[in-house]
């Protein structure tokens, strides 16, 4: 009996293994260890620095989603999808020159007027992917730079992207060890319930332990924790969504073992829109 529950355990252990082989996990690392200091002293350098980092992967963002869209067999404008993606950019950047509602009013025109002389098969789609693909990067990322240009914003920022990242962490370990149960096999086939309740619990705890660090109220931590967890995983999964239906595994090949910029800032696009809107509504 001892010798099967052991083999047992070898057996589970290996397997473990073999997921983290499989998952890429050394290229996750050493992606993680380059990346996460610079987004980091980046977000505390704060201003233009911030602003353009923001800018730039928000671009590269909107260039996967735009790509994704034309091997789906769609034909997004795209200098006008980056157009877009870059005036939500700059309208957060430089928010007292109001540029947003006529910027947005000379957009619609020109995007509308250009696909009139574009001969596509579905012309209707194309431009409403363009729409859309702007709003859905270029607004939410936006938010990163509004939350950091508010009172105390390099706190809520890197609040922001340590509860996202805690939360991805458990999420994707307790998911490869005793993930089970399939979450959402029509959109993400490897996502499992123990692996989104693990993400859950994961994001929750470190914000209660981050927000102790940051002197926030038990009442603020926790809200941003369960605000964060929660949206995260519908991030992830609305960008799954787009990969499914194109039929491929990353948006990009920018960071290894970690696809691109879109499947970077996915869950981030939630999580910040969540924490700027609680941090402005009920915090200050």
């Amino acid at each position: 009996m001892k010798e099967d529950l052991a083999s047992s355990k070898s057996s589970e252990q290996l397997s473990f293994k073999a997921k983290l082989e499989q998952s890429q996990f050394r290229n996750r690392v050493l992606v993680a260890v380059l990346l996460v200091p610079t987004v980091l002293l980046v977000t505390w350098a704060g201003g233009t620095l911030f602003a353009l980092v923001v800018g730039l992967a928000a671009i590269l963002a909107a260039w996967e989603f735009f790509r994704l869209m034309e091997k789906g067999g769609f034909r997004p404008i795209l200098p006008m999808g980056l157009l877009l993606t870059l005036l939500m950019v700059l309208n957060a950047s430089l928010p007292h020159l109001k540029i947003l509602h006529p910027g947005f009013t000379i957009w619609l025109i020109i995007a509308t007027t250009w696909q009139l002389f574009r001969r596509t098969p579905s012309p209707v789609n194309d431009w409403a992917l363009t729409l859309a693909g702007g709003l859905y990067i270029g607004w939410l990322i936006s938010h990163f730079i509004s939350l950091r240009s508010l009172p105390q914003g390099y706190i809520w920022v890197m609040l922001t992207f340590l509860i996202t990242w805690a939360g991805d962490s458990g999420a994707y370990f307790i998911g490869l060890r005793w993930g089970r149960r399939p979450l959402w096999p029509r959109l993400s086939p490897k996502k499992t319930w123990e692996g989104t309740i693990g993400g859950w619990l994961s994001g929750v705890l470190a914000a209660l332990i981050l927000g102790a660090a940051a002197r926030l109220p038990l009442q603020h931590s926790l809200a941003l924790g369960v605000i964060v967890a929660t949206v995260t995983p519908f991030g992830d999964l609305a960008v799954s969504m787009i990969k499914r239906q194109v039929g491929v595994k990353d948006s990009g090949s920018l960071f290894p073992g970690h696809g691109g910029m879109l499947d970077r800032v996915d869950s981030l696009l939630f999580a910040v829109a969540g924490v700027y809107y609680y941090v402005t509504m009920a915090i200050l």
